[in-house]
């Protein structure tokens, strides 16, 4: 192997302008890396965002994803007094042909609600598989025996509202909800799961209780 010395320079020198050099690039790899990551990090919340918009029912419901969106630094605007006191639209409720109430994020705020806050450890939570769309969660209550039937229906709305609405054979992920995480840092709406078994349905809606 040739390495290029410069001649004014004496040997030790050239080892140390080499070495700076190394370090230089090895740093800039580092940072790139980090930027690379973030920039994903930011298109997977964008895209997850563009979902809730295209499924979004209201001005209310636009609202909230405004009010997220400037909240995260995404738009650039002051969030007022009366908007920070709007009360945001809460998330959608279905009931189940079995009986058994089903409730699906219209935005990531209401996701992170739903599957952190709202829902027990035993319930049931539903997620397209890698594809972005809303968190579905089955209350079970006392009866931890859930039909298929119910299964499969959370699991047809978890396909309604996500980025595979308009596909067939959708997988969707499920398990309860103590296997579901938020990894320190993430991005409303981001999660991390794991004990889960996968079913495949054709995206369906239900009549809203």
């Amino acid at each position: 192997i040739n390495i290029p010395l410069s001649p004014q320079l004496s040997p030790s020198k050239n080892a140390q302008n080499y070495y700076k050099k190394y370090n230089k690039a090895k740093t800039a790899e580092i940072e790139a890396a980090k930027q690379i990551e973030n920039a994903q990090n930011d298109l997977e919340y964008l895209e997850s965002t563009l979902v809730a918009v295209e499924n979004a029912e209201s001005e209310d419901d636009l609202n909230s994803i405004r009010t997220e969106m400037i909240t995260e630094g995404y738009l650039v605007r002051k969030l007022t007094k009366k908007r920070l006191k709007q009360k945001a639209p809460a998330p959608m409720h279905f009931v189940s042909s079995d009986g058994f109430d089903i409730y699906v994020g219209k935005n990531n705020t209401q996701n992170d609600y739903l599957s952190l806050k709202f829902a027990n450890s035993s319930d049931l939570w539903f997620h397209t598989k890698n594809i972005h769309g809303s968190h579905v969660i089955i209350k079970l209550g006392i009866d931890k025996d859930v039909p298929k039937t119910t299964i499969t229906e959370a699991a047809e709305l978890a396909a309604y509202y996500s980025k595979a609405r308009s596909s067939s054979q959708v997988p969707v992920d499920f398990t309860l909800i103590k296997n579901v995480k938020k990894p320190k840092g993430a991005k409303p709406g981001m999660v991390i799961y794991d004990y889960y078994n996968t079913i495949y349905v054709t995206p369906n809606n239900l009549e809203k209780s």
